[in-house]
């Protein structure tokens, strides 16, 4: 706790509670969290770090919110700058590529939401090409503990803005493990979803085809209330698809290499000693543990920077590299330009995506109902030592984490323990896509001992929502209270009229029409059938329940309007939703 009564760890949970008792306001924590920064100058975490004339908006905003019903309420987080956040330029560590967004990242603007408030832009390896840290023209991003030391990539800055009390959560992304390496070297949760689960609209691309978007956090539970905002389909970007959160459970079993991971760097027997605990308390849990051979992961992970995928970042920044000489950091371009190779060719593209195909195969026959743990590094290094060696240490960091998002699977890097002092040793649990629950329940237990296994699953009940009961809204806690979850953003069919109700707070009305009509966003909730019909009680006419049709043909129960509303109410239509018209 600081001189001022704020946290040093700053987490969702705990700020939350000292808002509530009137203990703090986000106005303290915002000055708290300036002068921070100001005394951490010197360890390069960000690129346009926090300043009041941009924060001060999202403060102002507050005021009109019912903290209760946005679960982010004043929760200040961090964006790493390849992540766009509307009028602040976005840099991807590169002066000469910033261009300035006029609208936020898919993923920020659901943060915003639901009250929370961005700050700034934090330092990463530019282009995201990077496991290290030190990658970047703003400086070489210090870890968090022990200054000489790497804060590890590409994510540095997110990673650290955590870790020294700047912000409760951070953003980063995680292409080859650039949202867990940072984590573990720092001693936080990297939280890293199933391709495509978290939209990644509004990111500077790496490896479109692979990119996420991932949290730090100082604790699990924070990671997944970020997790479940931030999850759902956006139908505006290409790379989105529907994989719903589901409560967390225990795997069947726990997946361990027969043959312990060889380690490096200046600290690699104390990295191996930190491994060895860590899997003895594993083999401790109530989980069955299986041995595995580990080699077709490092057969994976060989792809990603001697195989085609390379070429992918090159064929996202070849137009700006080549027009831009002498622009990009050395080692930078030096990766980049070898996805120019001649053996690239379109050939060794599909042999390479054949090789795949087979591998994702056995991977899923092996990971089925199983939670594998890996180090999440094999050592680390100092800044100095990368320095000299940037391409074989950079590599090193990713020997445990380049496989996962070309097997398309999910991940959490949880801290376990130092291997010496201020020297923190993590673990990484990987599971299918369809399985992220197994992380979530396996990381549960092995951070507290223990596992609270939730309720049986209910039968459920789609709700297609349209207004005041979307996410970051006021009437969001009923769906909450009815143990409601958000599933997707989602469109109806082009047959409807909306119309803004005359009612205090106003409301939306949606209404079918027999001809015309337009296509209306909404989101897709889901609810247990048991609280459906004591939720549908509380609904005040004209709205009621209906069928909706949604913009695939289907038909789901959601919020509708009878037709005589909209003889006085006016028609608002073309916004196109009411998230447009409200904010």
């Amino acid at each position: 706790m600081s001189e001022s009564g704020i946290p040093f760890e700053l987490t969702i949970e705990r700020l939350r509670d000292l808002y509530a008792s009137g203990a703090l306001m986000p106005e303290a924590v915002i000055a708290e969290i300036m002068e921070r920064v100001q005394a951490d100058v010197d360890m390069n975490i960000w690129i346009t770090p926090p300043a009041m004339d941009n924060i001060q908006p999202y403060l102002d905003r507050l005021k009109g919110m019912d903290p209760e019903s946005y679960p982010l309420w004043g929760i200040p987080f961090a964006v790493k700058d390849n992540i766009d956040v509307a009028q602040i330029p976005t840099t991807a560590a590169c002066p000469a590529f910033a261009y300035t967004p006029q609208e936020h990242a898919t993923v920020v603007q659901r943060m915003i939401d639901a009250g929370a408030i961005p700050l700034g832009k934090t330092n990463l390896d530019q282009f995201a090409t990077g496991l290290v840290g030190v990658r970047s023209p703003y400086g070489e991003t210090h870890n968090a503990l022990r200054p000489e030391l790497i804060s590890g990539g590409s994510s540095s800055g997110s990673a650290v803005a955590v870790a020294r009390g700047h912000a409760a959560f951070a953003f980063g992304t995680d292409t080859a493990g650039s949202g867990r390496v940072p984590a573990a070297l720092n001693n936080l949760v990297g939280y890293k979803p199933s391709l495509g689960a978290w939209p990644i609209k509004g990111v500077v691309p790496a490896c479109a085809s692979l990119d996420c978007v991932n949290v730090f956090a100082h604790s699990l539970s924070d990671a997944l209330v970020v997790d479940e905002l931030a999850r759902g389909v956006d139908e505006t970007d290409p790379w989105s698809r529907s994989i719903e959160g589901k409560a967390s459970k225990l795997p069947h079993k726990v997946l361990l290499p027969s043959v312990k991971p060889q380690f490096y760097g200046p600290y690699a027997a104390e990295y191996e000693e930190a491994w060895d605990a860590a899997v003895e308390k594993i083999t401790k849990l109530e989980v069955a543990v299986e041995y595995i051979d580990y080699d077709v992961f490092f057969r994976v992970a060989a792809l990603l920077y001697d195989g085609p995928w390379v070429a992918e970042r090159w064929a996202s920044l070849e137009p700006f590299v080549t027009a831009n000489p002498g622009m990009t950091y050395e080692t930078t371009e030096q990766i980049l330009r070898s996805g120019a190779s001649e053996k690239q060719s379109a050939a060794s593209v599909f042999k390479a995506m054949h090789q795949l195909q087979q591998y994702k195969l056995d991977t899923k026959k092996l990971l089925e109902q199983a939670v594998m743990v890996m180090p999440t590094c094999g050592g680390t290094w100092t800044r100095e030592q990368v320095g000299a060696d940037p391409i074989r240490t950079n590599s090193d960091m990713g020997r445990y984490t380049n496989h996962c998002n070309l097997l398309d699977l999910c991940a959490v890097a949880i801290p376990a323990g130092f291997a010496d002092e201020k020297l923190p040793f993590g673990l990484t649990l990987f599971a299918l896509a369809e399985e992220e629950a197994l992380i979530a329940g396996a990381a549960e237990l092995f951070l507290t001992g223990e596992f609270v296994q939730a309720a049986p699953e209910q039968a459920m009940v789609s709700v297609a929502v349209c207004g005041l009961h979307m996410r970051g809204f006021p009437l969001e806690k009923q769906m909450l209270e009815h143990s409601a979850h958000f599933v997707r953003e989602a469109s109806t069919a082009a047959k409807y009229q909306m119309v803004r109700l005359p009612t205090v707070p106003a409301k939306p009305g949606l209404i079918k029409k027999g001809r015309g009509g337009h296509s209306i966003q909404l989101e897709v909730w889901e609810m247990p059938k048991a609280a459906f019909g004591a939720f549908t009680a509380l609904i005040p006419s004209p709205l009621g329940i209906g069928k909706v049709e949604l913009e695939d043909g289907t038909e789901i129960p959601g919020f509708i309007c009878e037709g005589y509303a909209e003889h006085t109410a006016e028609d608002i239509t073309a916004s196109g939703g009411w998230r447009y018209i409200t904010i």
